[in-house]
């Protein structure tokens, strides 16, 4: 029996090193599959040789676990030469060997030399991509799961990277908007809050205590009295305020409630409909022309909104449909989708062509959505510096009003 050094991944995705006994090593392979655990790296372990090579994979593994990160920037890159890969025809193992070498980040690389590991030993791509949910989002596996199941895995990555390059431009957009609105915002506040809490109070007192003070300077009195005494409990409160929304955002009821906020909310929910719509017509418009069940592709299409509120409504459509009703008529009861999709999906239904009606579709409800966002885009840094304005003036009304009063009241005298 020989030993064998090796590097591999277990069932939870985890990266593990050790030492297997074996006849060769073949036999170490096939007994560290039968552990659930897919080998990456393997040699044997006796000798000087041995020796080091086990110790350069656990240096290996203590290096790149947690180094760096992966951002929404390298996942659009990663599918986007996959994508490039499987429509030059090259096989999905294959194609991600090859992504895999030729990443620079350590991060990147390991994450994708685990998943070559996972694909080669028989998962589907979806179900690798299922185990690292910070990583990959649920449309983002839902979408491959679709193009999986359908046989169209070429179509749906090459949907997915418009997709996600899309995203990333509104990402970019959002960002480059509201860069000079917010430095202003949290500038303007901070020296709203210094102006309040040390300035005012010195005015205030120069003034003396016999001047009539009007009603918007003695909210901003009572508003300087309470950061002073109250200050530092209050940004433990924010603090504290922001890590409690978001764990409760990551719970049911929590995300439920913020998705339906963000529907009703101006604008914003214009943008997200949108989205959802041109997402469930692409995608439910392949599904379908891939020859799957209009229940199943459903079931697929839930996850890809991104929304729970919307999924839980095409829950609902799903059990209409899956009870003899057409497909059209409980997408208009829901409320929350557009006549003219329910229109396409009625008239798609009725001539035998919802497929090619629901792909053609998509790309109007993607150009509505662009509208949308750039709407968004557009009224986000009138809205920040406005709401700076107002907080302005009124510290400026508030601070001249008892002074204006006092020099009335002596010009009458």
């Amino acid at each position: 029996m020989t030993q064998y050094s090796y590097k591999a991944v277990d069932a939870d995705g985890r990266e593990v090193t050790g030492v297997v006994e074996a006849a060769d090593r073949r036999a170490a392979i096939g007994s560290l599959s039968h552990q659930g655990r897919f080998v990456l790296e393997i040699a044997e372990s006796t000798g000087l040789f041995g020796k080091i090579h086990t110790a350069q994979l656990a240096q290996k593994t203590k290096n790149t676990a947690g180094r760096g990160r992966v951002h929404s920037k390298d996942i659009l890159a990663i599918t986007s030469q996959l994508s490039a890969a499987l429509q030059a025809g090259l096989p999905l193992l294959e194609a991600l060997k090859i992504i895999a070498e030729q990443q620079s980040r350590p991060k990147l690389k390991n994450l994708l030399n685990e998943i070559v590991g996972e694909v080669s030993s028989g998962d589907a791509l979806s179900d690798a991509l299922a185990k690292r949910p910070e990583v990959f989002s649920r449309l983002y596996v839902s979408m491959i799961r679709a193009g999986e199941t359908a046989g169209i895995l070429e179509q749906t990555m090459l949907q997915l990277t418009e997709l996600l390059a899309r995203e990333e431009k509104i990402k970019t957009n959002m960002k480059n908007a509201s860069v000079y609105p917010v430095a202003v915002l949290v500038v303007g506040i901070l020296s709203v809050v210094v102006i309040v809490a040390f300035i005012l109070p010195r005015v205030f007192d120069a003034l003396g205590n016999d001047i009539i003070m009007p009603l918007p300077t003695r909210i901003l009195i009572g508003m300087s009295d309470f950061i002073r005494s109250y200050g530092l409990l209050l940004l433990a409160a924010a603090v504290g305020g922001y890590f409690f929304f978001r764990r409760w955002k990551k719970s049911e009821q929590g995300r439920l409630g913020w998705d339906s906020f963000v529907l009703r909310f101006p604008v914003l929910g214009a943008v997200v409909r949108s989205i959802s719509v041109g997402r469930f017509a692409r995608t439910l418009g392949a599904l379908t022309k891939g020859g799957i069940g209009i229940l199943d592709s459903l079931a697929v299409v839930r996850d890809t909104l991104n929304n729970e509120v919307l999924g839980r409504s095409i829950d609902e459509v799903a059990e209409k449909v899956r009870t003899g009703h057409s497909l059209a008529e409980p997408l208009k009861d829901s409320g929350l989708f557009p006549p003219l999709l329910v229109q396409i999906v009625s008239v798609g239904e009725h001539t035998g062509r919802l497929d090619d009606m629901l792909t053609n579709a998509a790309d109007t409800f993607d150009e509505q959505a662009d509208s949308a966002v750039q709407r968004l885009l557009t009224l986000f840094p009138l809205v920040m510096i406005l709401i700076l304005a107002v907080i302005i003036f009124f510290i400026i009304l508030a601070t001249l009003l008892p002074i204006v009063m006092m020099t009335m009241g002596e010009g009458l005298f």
